[in-house]
């Protein structure tokens, strides 16, 4: 049994973890943290947990949360969570990031794009990114993992394949994504307000969004060549779910069976990516950690179509499947 802390207890993602985490047979979570006056009772900041789960929310300092956890999972936000995982590492404690502190390799890049300077840049470029279809192998052991962002999971898991077989230009990818309002956190917005949001679909971070340059830097690793995409991201009024459909240049004349039977052939053994022949829709996803792809050619372009939850296999359901890699329980459990 693993006896589990999750920082910054009170978001959609954490909801979620906690979860899973209660089905999973070899987890126990024994510290939540929030800043939240009075240490509420977990049940009372996320309703459907009450009965399940006899918690508080607590504002804990390193040392209270090293004695009553072996695992860290941080939902804090970018910033402020490599602050909190620097001492938990160094006491030996396993840790999976949820926020985007340690997904980029260097901290010029990071400062770039996320606007300050990194608080732990020496770890920078050795953390391992966590997404196990790409980089199983490294995951097992290893101390810290960087979770994915949920848009470059259904852009990466799509583009992957075939970059790797070499079918696609590396440059010139159009990646398109529409997303739940989840997506933008449970923090009270204007965009995400309801009459904002609700009977609109609307871009976002056109050119700007802080997942460009995770998406370039994890399909460049594959492809051996520098990726450059074009990402657009748009907000969707529901309530979970992404559809990330890309457009790329194929290096040579292909069929659409061929793209199909490459991404079969790559994700054969994979438990949680299933390549279709359908156009899928966010809500075969829905609620599982699988997602979905397929592809279609069209006046010479590739086109893949693929769909996630993003609160699940965007988010919370790969952080455990991280965890399971990590201390070697079987993949799928809980999952």
């Amino acid at each position: 049994m693993t006896r589990i802390a999750i920082l910054g207890a009170t978001g959609y993602t954490a909801l979620e973890l906690i979860k899973i985490l209660l089905r999973h047979p070899h987890a126990e979570i024994t510290a939540l943290t929030s800043r939240q006056e009075g240490n509420p009772p977990v049940g009372m900041i996320h309703p459907s947990l009450h009965g399940r789960l006899d918690l508080n929310l607590e504002n804990l300092g390193p040392s209270e949360i090293v004695s009553r956890a072996e695992c860290v999972f941080s939902c804090l936000p970018h910033g402020a969570s490599a602050m909190a995982i620097r001492p938990l590492l160094e006491a030996g404690r396993k840790v999976i990031d949820f926020s985007a502190d340690y997904r980029l390799q260097d901290a010029e890049s990071f400062s770039t794009w996320y606007g300050e300077k990194h608080p732990d840049p020496e770890r920078l470029g050795k953390v391992v990114y966590g997404l196990p279809e790409l980089f199983r192998e490294q995951i097992v052991g290893a101390n810290l993992v960087a979770n994915p962002g949920c848009y470059p999971t259904s852009a990466i898991l799509a583009l992957a394949p075939l970059l790797k077989a070499g079918l696609i230009e590396p440059t010139g990818i159009v990646v398109d994504s529409k997303s739940g309002v989840s997506g933008a956190g449970r923090t009270l917005k204007l965009t995400t307000h309801y009459p904002e949001c609700n009977e609109s679909v609307s871009a976002y971070n056109v050119g700007r969004h802080r997942h460009t340059p995770e998406i370039d830097q994890v399909l460049s690793r594959i492809s051996g060549a520098k990726v450059e995409v074009i990402f657009t991201p748009h907000l969707i009024p529901m309530d979970r779910g992404i559809l990330t459909t890309t457009y790329s240049v194929p290096t040579v004349q292909v069929s659409e069976e061929k793209v199909l039977q490459t991404l079969r052939d790559f994700y054969a053994d994979e438990p949680f990516v299933r390549v279709i022949e359908h156009l899928p829709g966010t809500k075969d996803s829905l609620g599982t950690n699988f997602c979905d792809v397929t592809a279609r050619v069209v006046r010479g372009r590739i086109i893949t179509i693929s769909c996630i939850d993003n609160l699940i296999k965007g988010a919370s359901g790969a952080a455990v499947q991280n965890f399971n890699l990590m201390y070697g329980y079987p993949e799928t459990t809980a999952l």
